[in-house]
């Protein structure tokens, strides 16, 4: 149900996006998701193509010590987040059982649901909703196209302070490592908190794994979590909310017994939030983080305390996150590669990357047919043009690299498909769509079956604002790379 910083998420289950923001309603006897039920881990194998890498939706990736993916249930054309444990965890079969059934019987708007897992052998495996906008962090801490705006940032932490509450009316107050990664959007862009925290440790139910500056002073005592450390980890989220940055709490509440607390406030909402906003959140986190377990406040003042706050109450989630919306049907959704995620959110970065580990290795097979005539007079100058391309193309001097690339083009000796698509990402970042779509096309025309040409297609459209016609190109390139694993 996390992701990486690039991914993570969990759900297509449609809320209403302009539903009352004081609602966080009790789904249980909803009909919009299943019941609880445990899963064979061959089903869970092959919704996830195999445990395949390119499904990895972990902050950490394969190196996590308990990795979650994103998969799809075919007999229920339904999208999941399964989080695999590692063979050490969970010993006692049992226990694992009863608390995923325990948190299974959790049903409400403000989480992302545990609707299964599967004990099978030495295997733990989680099954919830699937999130499909990211995690907190990705929107908070690494955002590429706007910051959180001020009323989106207020509504996180009032749909947080919801499920908290919901949780605890349900008696279970407690949970494990509450941060910016346990916080999912959906497709409406709602913030969900995913259930996974809601379970208690495999162990002992006492851990609590996260960075010891923000880990709640009676934990670092004691060793057990309590209903008012969850309250602690609430307010260090209060603090991200406010400043847009991970700061440890005791330099936080150093700048506000100093009457500081303004340096608290992101830079990027200047303008945007009005100075008494800002002090009755900084206030409250405060209280969250004072020392004495019993003087933070229950999850139910939190909701009282952030319900006046709320801002533009009717826009949906979606126009404040400026993410795209539509709430596909199953047989629309589609699993993209890391490539074609990477367009779909023109992380420019994330595309230059995949392109410079993919190489040239999707060249092969293309023909060029030289006359010896022309090997002798042409080529050498040819490939030192594309030498010179690859090398600015790695140093990320695009200017350079694109230069360089159309004399390799301009000279017609070679074709590459791979130039093409290496130049379309320099016209990409050098703020020319027109021209990288060209690009694209003409990587296609060479390559017809090549997925890449159809992503990169994608990307120019997205940055061109015609969002339909890039959706349908992404459908496109995920068929053919779904044709080409099945050969």
């Amino acid at each position: 149900m996390g992701a990486r910083c690039s991914k993570v998420s969990l759900c297509w289950w449609p809320t209403n996006p302009k539903s009352n923001l004081n609602d966080s309603s009790d789904l249980e006897n909803g009909e919009s998701l299943p019941g609880f039920r445990e899963y064979s881990l061959e089903q869970l194998r092959v919704a996830t193509s195999g445990f395949s890498t390119d499904n990895i939706v972990s902050e950490h990736g394969e190196k996590a010590p308990n990795v979650v993916y994103k998969g799809k249930l075919k007999e229920e054309e339904r999208w999941i987040a399964v989080k695999r444990f590692n063979k050490m965890a969970w010993p006692d079969s049992r226990q694992f059982l009863e608390e995923a059934r325990a948190v299974g019987q959790l049903r409400n708007e403000r989480l992302a649901n545990l609707i299964g897992c599967c004990c099978e052998g030495e295997e733990r495996l989680l099954v919830a909703e699937f999130m499909p906008n990211e995690t907190l962090s990705k929107h908070l801490f690494h955002w590429e196209n706007q910051p959180m705006k001020w009323p989106m940032r207020l509504r996180v932490a009032l749909y947080l302070a919801q499920a908290l509450e919901y949780c605890s009316s349900k008696g279970r107050a407690l949970y494990h490592d509450l941060n910016a990664y346990r916080i999912l959007f959906d497709q409406d862009g709602n913030p969900r908190l995913s259930c996974f925290g809601l379970m208690k440790n495999s162990r002992d139910g006492k851990s609590y794994s996260t960075n010891l500056a923000f880990t709640p002073p009676e934990y670092l005592r004691t060793g057990r979590v309590t209903p008012e450390s969850v309250v602690y980890s609430f307010g260090t989220l209060l603090l991200d909310l406010l400043s847009g940055k991970h700061i440890p709490p005791s330099h936080a509440l150093d700048l506000i017994r100093g009457k500081n607390f303004l340096m608290l406030m992101d830079s990027c909402l200047d303008g945007h939030c009005s100075n008494d906003d800002g002090t009755e959140l900084v206030r409250l986190a405060s209280r969250c983080l004072q020392y004495e377990p019993r003087e933070r406040p229950n999850a139910k003042s939190l909701v009282i305390a952030l319900t006046p706050l709320q801002k533009e109450t009717e826009v949906p989630s979606y126009e404040l996150m400026g993410i795209l919306h539509g709430i596909p049907s199953p047989k629309q959704m589609v699993v993209l590669t890391p490539l074609g995620e990477a367009c779909s959110r023109l992380d420019l970065t994330a595309i230059h990357e995949i392109l410079e580990m993919v190489g040239y290795k999707d060249d092969e097979g293309i023909a060029n047919e030289l006359s010896f005539q022309m090997w002798t007079d042409q080529i050498q100058e040819t490939l030192n043009c594309k030498k010179r391309g690859d090398a600015a193309f790695r140093a990320k001097d695009f200017t350079t690299s694109m230069e360089s690339y159309t004399q390799f083009i301009d000279g017609g000796t070679m074709v590459s498909p791979t130039v093409f698509a290496r130049r379309c990402l320099c016209y990409l970042i050098n703020d020319m769509p027109q021209e990288a779509l060209g690009d694209a096309m003409q990587a296609q025309a060479v390559s017809p079956e090549w997925p890449t040409a159809f992503y990169l297609q994608a990307a120019a459209l997205f940055s061109l604002g015609m969002d339909s016609d890039a959706q349908e190109t992404l459908k496109d390139g995920t068929s053919l790379e779904s044709k080409r694993h099945k050969i």
